[in-house]
């Protein structure tokens, strides 16, 4: 059936404005959607493939409202998705149009892939990469960032080395890229910006470079990379051994012999040629070929080993994300970018916020240490008790695998001075102090008003209750030999303090002083005092052991405070009475007193008079007289050399 002419003429005409209606349509939504709400979309399809951050177009277009994205004048200047599970990759072309974008944070998600090229983000200030699976090489891009303040890309999988021009980003005050599979050698950074610095857990090789800006950091900035060596890290750099010794030098020195061709021109080996070298050859082929198959079985086995590791890593972050929720007192990062934007480097200080807000949701251990345990199977520890000290409270926590940990918990008024900035970057520098007289701090926590920090346990109690005994019984003086040994662990740790860092103990007393497994002495509770403020403690024993300049003028201790202090231990060691008991004498009749409360030991007398003088000098109210820590520890060993001759 044919349709009239009539009829056939308005249908064309419908067809061809219904097709010119959808493509104004289309065209409108085009060019009215903004770039930014594209670049976010572009990237959500990308990395959210299970659809977690619910992005959605209405008529006002409003993606300053969507989850993560903030915006000044209509522009996005942040985008915090960190912790959204996002699953995928960051592709190109994506956030990269976001050209005024200054914070970027995909902390803690699941994102896989290379870092794409980042240049086009020239106001970028700060960048949060780190605990992904990103994958490739350190992103030359990041290089022409000069604005860039905060990097990090700690907890992934990229590979190759670190370009040398990194150190043009010469605004830099935070760079993390620890933990991670780079190679190479570390470049040579000198920007006096930077704070914070940690390259640990890489495949980094050769010396590290001695510039004023590393040498401030600590050796848990570079631990865990078996091949670098260096003066930071005091380990000494070896000279490379020859590739060939000496006799295949010499041999390889010498000319060759001419080659030979027969009468059908073929080379031939030359009249001296013996045929046992042919059999030398053949022997180091198949020496080489088994070589190789052991190499490749061991990486193999290695490969193996880093992919349980991994399964092992995410399982225990998995336990520790779920208690992180049921914790009361957990910051939520995101609140933390609802203040209004100011264009100038103070972008930098919520940048900072945000570091503390992602490790505030989990236990941060020090110096290289793998994740043992997490933040939920230590608060299902039981407890114990240990006792209370000047700035905190100490517990024995005994884990449900056996594990035991002492637990200190800070009291939160007195160490309220500190700021969460501040506490982090000063127990990265503490965490990384390791020494044989030291008892070694694992972790630390903090969350709010609650700060937690995590060292081994001691088994043998205090060098206090050693020399004090119970309260019942009357202290008695411990045996010279003991004395002597423990005053030269107690002087080998300050030394160590004072030497490796710019810290000082601030608060030596025999009760910060524990025993351990073989009953060395250990020091406790080092490097805190910074944290509270310096006000009286109320135990007149502990207020003797404060130097005169820190309890009539208040100010900060410092390494001559340290001296102050052990002398002070020292009579108490010497003499069994608590520092509140010590009398007031001259040098000259310090001894004699000394002498006295040690009425049952004075089988050495010469070298305890040198060691009460050792204790006398430390102890002068000028802290210009008293000696350097070392010069301490040299005159206590000079000692126990006598006593050993004699």
């Amino acid at each position: 059936m044919q349709l009239p002419s009539l009829s056939l003429s308005i249908l064309k005409r419908y067809c061809s404005l219904s097709l010119l209606f959808l493509f104004f349509s289309l065209s409108l939504s085009a060019t009215t959607l903004p770039p930014d709400a594209v670049a976010l979309l572009s990237f959500k399809s990308e990395a959210d493939l299970d659809n977690k951050l619910h992005y959605a177009l209405n008529e006002r277009f409003d993606y300053c409202q969507w989850r993560g994205a903030k915006c000044v004048q209509g522009r996005v200047v942040r985008f915090v998705a960190q912790g959204f599970s996002l699953r995928g990759i960051f592709a190109p072309d994506t956030l990269t149009r976001l050209d005024q974008l200054r914070v970027l944070s995909l902390y803690n998600n699941s994102l896989a892939g290379p870092i794409p090229d980042l240049a086009g983000l020239a106001n970028l200030k700060t960048l949060f990469l780190d605990r992904n699976s990103f994958s490739g090489n350190f992103p030359h891009s990041l290089l022409s960032l000069h604005r860039l303040l905060v990097l990090d890309l700690s907890r992934n999988n990229l590979t190759g080395s670190i370009p040398a021009e990194i150190t043009g980003l010469d605004r830099l005050t935070y760079l993390r890229l620890d933990s991670n599979r780079f190679n190479g050698s570390i470049p040579a950074l000198n920007q006096t910006s930077l704070e914070v610095f940690n390259v640990s857990g890489n495949n980094f090789t050769g010396a590290i470079p001695v510039t004023p800006t590393l040498s401030r950091f600590g050796v848990a900035s570079f631990s865990w990379n078996p091949n670098l060596c260096g003066e930071i890290i005091k380990k000494e750099c070896r000279s490379t051994p020859p590739f060939f010794d000496s006799g295949a030098g010499a041999a390889a020195a010498s000319p060759p012999e001419p080659l030979i061709q027969n009468a059908q021109g073929f080379v031939v080996p030359p009249p001296s040629a013996k045929p046992h070298k042919r059999v030398g050859v053949v022997v180091g082929f198949v020496i080489g070929a088994l070589i190789l198959v052991a190499a490749i079985l061991c990486l193999f086995a290695l490969f193996k080993k880093q992919r349980e590791q991994k399964r092992h890593s995410k399982s225990l972050k998995s336990d520790s994300e779920d208690a992180n929720t049921n914790a009361q007192n957990a910051i939520i990062p995101t609140q933390l970018f609802n203040s209004e934007l100011e264009a100038t480097d103070e972008t930098v200080v919520s940048a900072k916020k945000l570091i503390l807000a992602q490790k505030s949701m989990n236990l941060i251990f020090c110096g290289g240490e793998s994740e043992m345990y997490s933040l939920e199977q230590l608060m299902r520890a039981s407890a114990e008790l240990l006792g209370r000290g000047t700035i905190g409270t100490t517990y024995k926590a005994v884990m449900e695998n056996q594990l035991v940990v002492s637990v200190k918990r800070l009291d939160a008024g007195k160490t309220a001075i500190t700021s969460g900035e501040m506490f982090e970057q000063h127990m990265e520098m503490v965490g990384g102090l390791r020494h044989p007289n030291l008892v070694p701090v694992r972790a630390y926590f903090q969350a709010k008003e609650e700060r937690l920090i995590i060292y081994d346990y001691q088994p043998n109690g205090s060098l206090f209750s050693l020399i004090h005994g119970s309260r019942s019984t009357r202290a008695k003086p411990l045996h010279w030999t003991s004395c002597l040994k423990i005053a030269e662990d107690v002087a080998q740790g300050l030394a160590y303090i004072h030497q490796a860092s710019k810290l000082v103990h601030g608060n030596l007393k025999s009760s910060n002083v524990l025993l351990g497994p073989d009953f060395e002495a250990c020091l406790t509770d080092y490097c805190l005092a910074v944290l509270a403020d310096s006000a009286l403690s109320g135990d007149p024993d502990s207020e003797c052991y404060r130097a005169p300049e820190i309890r009539k003028f208040g100010r900060r201790g410092t390494p001559k405070s340290d001296v102050y202090s052990f002398g002070i231990l020292l009579l108490e060691l010497l003499t069994g009475r608590p520092p509140s008991q010590h009398p007031f004498l001259a040098p000259t009749e310090m001894a004699h007193w000394v002498r006295t409360m040690r009425e049952d030991d004075v089988g050495e007398d010469n070298q305890l008079v040198m060691l009460v003088e050792v204790a006398g000098i430390c102890s002068l109210t000028s802290p210009e007289q008293r000696p350097l820590m070392w010069q301490a520890l040299k005159m206590i060993q000079e000692i126990k050399e006598c006593y050993g001759r004699g």
